[in-house]
């Protein structure tokens, strides 16, 4: 018997063209773009970037796991047909593409592009601005690529032209054979701390996260003509992104869905959420998978769909990652789109996809996920595995198919994927329980758990609990330094309007459901939560929101 195939992120997407080349792949307001067009477009920018010198210098055998042997290039702005062509471009180019987040501002932009080491950057030109501030004290960066966004903002200096470079480019694409061990780079959103980059083998994160592992049954492709025949039989469909491709999730979920043969559809508004957009969009193209980022992506769209009319009868499935979905928001899109699967997927940077749930009309669960066979619970003090049952919470744990490591970070890299038992795990600081039955209880970030009066709090789960209230638009919990307790829970809250609801009733609320201990100490009402672009909880803007000064 042969051995399976190993997998090119850039082969994948030529694989996947050559069998539907006329399929639609991006939609975006009125402009589509097939297979083949990206396919074409995509080798142009990765002959232009081979021409410039960029590549593989060193290959991935001769280099420890947190360090890089190929040019990093930057991709900052919204959705767009460019942000995937410059993806898939620099992997069959040979150069590792990197997100970067578009809410930075300078001082975050310039380490992030330092710490990278970025050779390269294609941006918007509504960025230009702030990328001009920063370029002079990044030594190494020596290619900007800009793309024309109406924002009116000529070129920088020495910057080319999108469409320019992509003229200069050959549709061939350039002379090189793409590995599986070239990388795939993934900076973390840095809501509690710095991004780092995280370092992927292309055929491992492939398998974990981007379509070459089948959701739910976890079956894995075993070769480029399975993934012909796969997409050969697809159906195609559409799914709509709404976060933003600069997250991991929606990378995964776009390149996930394209093993589908699916049309990729943003909404017409990409630099923010407007529900009326979202829902006429789904209308006209017919979505029939939709995207969301927990409660803050998915309250307003259900509120606009109760109070308007709109016809959401292609909708098949709500896909959610990144941030929690409350029962009572799945039972009310249930309720518009009573036929309506909803998935959780629970992953991250550092694990891949690891854990779903399904929710339907009469069964809606939010907080417990079957695993899949590489996921696992691991004790709290790194000795073993998890039994089923166990009473204390132990590490949610990832082993096969993980991560090089940190980009730059040898120490960060062996924490954070320690050898247990002679297996390699990826512990990227989720708590868990093991239940009975095998199934996985998550609950939550241990770096923004709080520990009061020696009981651990997490914070996740609290806002679980608050967010059930209906007068609730959003909601973030926090630690607080104090005297008495080390630290007490706040809870930061949004409401629908203005006196929905007091203190004391969003306190008893959650007394339904949690312990004395677990309940906020001071409840803090704001207008607006503030989350990253992709709906996660910014709890570094939460902590100063709460401590004094």
């Amino acid at each position: 018997m042969s051995e399976p195939d190993q997998f090119n992120l850039g082969v994948v997407n030529d694989a996947i063209a050559g069998v539907i080349p006329d399929r639609e792949m991006v939609a975006w307001r009125d402009q589509t773009w097939t297979y083949a067009e990206i396919g074409e477009r995509s080798k142009r920018f990765a002959s232009f970037l081979h021409a410039q010198g960029l590549g593989c210098h060193t290959e991935r055998g001769d280099l420890a796991g947190h360090e890089v042997g190929q040019d990093l290039l930057g991709i900052y702005g919204y959705n767009s047909n460019q942000w995937l062509e410059a993806m898939l471009g620099s992997f069959k180019a040979r150069v590792a593409p990197f997100n970067v987040n578009y809410r930075y501002v300078r001082d975050e932009l310039r380490y992030l592009l330092s710490d990278a080491g970025a050779t390269a950057m294609v941006y918007q030109g509504m960025f230009a601005p702030l990328l001009a501030e920063v370029r002079d004290e990044l030594s190494e960066l020596r290619l900007l690529i800009q793309i024309d966004d109406g924002s009116g903002n000529a070129l920088l200096d020495g910057a080319i032209d999108f469409e320019d470079a992509l003229a200069q480019g050959s549709p061939d694409g350039p002379p090189v054979v793409p590995s599986p061990d070239d990388l795939y780079v993934l900076y973390t959103g840095g809501t509690t701390g710095m991004p780092k980059g995280v370092l992927w083998r292309q055929h491992d994160i492939f398998m974990s996260a981007m379509g070459g592992r089948t959701v739910g049954t976890w079956d894995e492709l075993g070769s480029y003509d399975e993934l012909r025949a796969k997409v050969a039989a697809s159906g195609g469909g559409a799914i709509m992104i709404l976060p933003p491709l600069m997250h991991g999730a929606a990378q995964w979920g776009a390149f996930a869905a394209s093993t589908g043969g699916m049309t990729l559809v943003f909404p017409g508004r990409v630099e923010g959420m407007d529900p009326v957009d979202v829902l006429r969009t789904i209308e006209r193209r017919q979505v029939s998978v939709l995207m969301a980022v927990g409660d803050a992506v998915a309250r307003p769209l259900v509120d606009e769909l109760e109070g308007g009319d709109y016809d959401i009868s292609s909708l098949f499935a709500l896909a959610n990652g990144g941030a929690a979905l409350t029962a009572a928001i799945k039972e009310r899109f249930i309720e518009q789109q009573p036929g309506l699967l909803i998935i959780d997927g629970v992953g991250s940077s550092e694990t891949g996809a690891q854990m779903s749930h399904i929710s339907t009309k009469g069964a809606v669960d939010t907080g417990t996920f079957s695993p899949n066979a590489q996921t696992a619970v691991v004790k709290a003090d790194l000795s073993g595995l998890e039994t089923e049952g166990h009473a204390d919470p132990g590490w949610l744990a990832q082993r096969g198919l993980v991560p090089l490591g940190y980009k730059g970070d040898a120490d960060k890299t062996a924490r954070t994927f320690p050898v247990i038992d002679g297996t390699r795990y990826a512990i990227p600081g989720d708590r868990a329980e093991l239940l009975t039955g095998g199934d996985i209880k998550l609950l939550g970030r241990d770096a923004v758990t709080i520990n009061t009066g020696g009981e651990k709090v997490f914070a996740e789960e609290v806002e679980m609990a608050i967010a059930s209230h209906p007068a609730i638009k959003d909601v973030i919990v926090t630690g607080r330094t104090s005297d008495r307790w080390g630290q007490e829970v706040v809870a930061i809250v949004a409401l629908t309007e203005p006196g929905a609801a007091t203190a004391d009733e969003l306190v008893d609320h959650a007394s339904q459901t949690l312990a004395r201990y677990k309940l906020p100490r001071e409840v803090l009402f704001r207008g607006e939560i503030q989350r990253s672009p992709s709906g996660k909880a910014d709890y570094r803007w939460a902590k100063a929101q709460v401590e004094p000064g």
